[in-house]
C-alpha cells in the first residue's frame, strides 16, 4: 500500500484512511472464517450505507464469499422471503436494524 496514512473513504460525518480501513475488513473477515463463512459461502449484508458496509463488503470478498445485499427500506416480509430462498451463512447488520430483520437460520453479527 503505497498511501496507507491517506483518506480512503468519506461518509457523512465519518472518514477513514486505507490502512484503518484495511484493517477493519482484515478483522472482520477473520472472524467470518471463524463463523465457518468460505469460498461460495452467501453473506447477507443489511447495513445502512456506510463506513461500516465497506468494510462489511471488503471483508467478504477478502474471504471469497458472495454477499447478498437486503435494502433496510425493503418490507420485513420481503427480506423474509430473500432470506429463506438464498440461506445466507452470517447476516452482516447494525443494532439500529436489528428490530427489523427477520428470524432466520444465519448467525448474525452485529455492528455497534
Amino acid at each position: 500500500m503505497r498511501s496507507p496514512d491517506r483518506i480512503a473513504v468519506v461518509y457523512e460525518h465519518e472518514h477513514a484512511t486505507y490502512a484503518e480501513l484495511n484493517s477493519r475488513a482484515n478483522r472482520l473477515a477473520h472472524y467470518l472464517v471463524k463463523q465457518g463463512v468460505k469460498e461460495e459461502s452467501i453473506v447477507a449484508v443489511f447495513l445502512e450505507r456506510g463506513i461500516d458496509m465497506l468494510a462489511g463488503l471488503l471483508a467478504i470478498s477478502k474471504v471469497g464469499a458472495t454477499y447478498l445485499p437486503l435494502d433496510p427500506i425493503y418490507p420485513k416480509i420481503r427480506i423474509e422471503m430473500v432470506l429463506n430462498d438464498a440461506h445466507p451463512v452470517l447476516c452482516l447488520t447494525q443494532r439500529s436494524l436489528i428490530d427489523h430483520l427477520p428470524q432466520s437460520d444465519a448467525k448474525t453479527y452485529t455492528y455497534r
